[in-house]
């Protein structure tokens, strides 16, 4: 007799191999075990990372792990970023979903939901993993959210066109504020002085 974390492993699976197959914006790009344990998924979406210089800049693809454990679904997923987000609920080894996991929700829809924070329509300044992040998205709510399209896909029809893929400076403006804003020709970059950086910085940027 199949054990209830079994049945619920492989009602994941057969959920998010039907819900995101044709759909550019999510797409499942690994797996361990059968049913799977693990996961790996690509978002292509506008996020926020920080640059080497301490620049904040757009990136189009994101790229996600999640573990289950043998607790699961009692216990939430393991999640974590395999490219870094600029987002107050992420940090280097962990996206925070534990304020919002519940046994009875769907891993597809857990997926569809981080989607959303990296695009920053969802984001939790109140308590972060990413205080820089948490003021900075308080300081600039009026850039927000960085790609508005609707992350889930639609019932019963196949994925839209994929998006082309770019990276870009976001422009916030000028303020007096700590993190300060440095106008450079026409944009405004914000910078982030190495202090502030810690661990954000993505070294593998150029």
């Amino acid at each position: 007799m199949l054990s209830p974390r079994f049945r619920r492993l492989k009602l994941d699976h057969e959920t998010i191999l039907a819900r995101f197959a044709g759909w550019p914006i999510i797409e499942l790009t690994g797996t361990a075990g059968m049913p799977p344990e693990a996961y790996r998924f690509t978002y292509r979406l506008k996020g926020l990372y920080v640059g080497p210089s301490g620049e904040i800049l757009e990136r189009e693809t994101h790229h996600l792990e999640v573990n289950l454990s043998l607790g699961y679904p009692r216990r939430a997923p393991q999640c974590r970023m395999l490219t870094p987000v600029f987002h107050p609920n992420f940090d280097e080894a962990s996206v925070c979903i534990g304020d919002f996991w519940a046994a009875s929700e769907g891993l597809d829809d857990l997926i569809v939901r981080i989607g959303r924070m990296i695009a920053y329509q969802e984001y939790n300044t109140k308590s972060p993993l990413n205080g820089l992040a948490a003021k900075w998205a308080a300081q600039h709510a009026e850039l927000l959210p960085i790609d508005a399209r609707t992350i889930a896909p639609p019932k019963n029809e196949s994925g839209a066109t994929a998006q082309k893929k770019s990276a870009t400076v976001i422009p916030p403006p000028p303020t007096n504020e700590s993190p300060s804003a440095v106008v450079q020709g026409e944009s405004t970059i914000l910078s982030i002085t190495p202090d502030e950086l810690g661990a954000t910085s993505d070294p593998t940027a150029t």
